[in-house]
């Protein structure tokens, strides 16, 4: 029997899952896009100002994955569009699970 790969936009860590972004910024509404290369789309209402759409796509996906706020950290990309989140104490599956409800 085969293995389901995970998405590219997931990779697991010692830590814990790595999830790399792309932040759509001012957006309509929060949203959980379509899968974009080795990226996953997120949308977000917060501008990028003042790391306001950094707290707003933190607060998201921990609301989106059902998990503490504390165990969503971004690693990289304070200022760019391209994220790298780390999401502590959840294994990749029920990451994907529960993205995929929310998309």
């Amino acid at each position: 029997m085969a293995t389901i790969q995970p998405p590219t936009y997931l990779r697991t860590t010692a830590e814990g899952v790595v999830i790399s972004i792309k932040v759509q910024p001012r957006a309509s509404a929060n949203e959980i896009g379509e899968p974009l290369g080795d990226e996953l789309r997120v949308r977000v209402t917060a501008p990028p100002v003042d790391a306001a759409a950094n707290e707003m796509l933190v607060r998201f996906l921990a609301e989106s994955l059902g998990c503490p706020r504390n165990h969503v950290q971004l690693l990289k990309g304070q200022t760019s569009r391209h994220k790298m989140v780390l999401v502590h104490g959840m294994p990749a599956e029920a990451i994907l699970a529960r993205l995929s409800k929310s998309a």
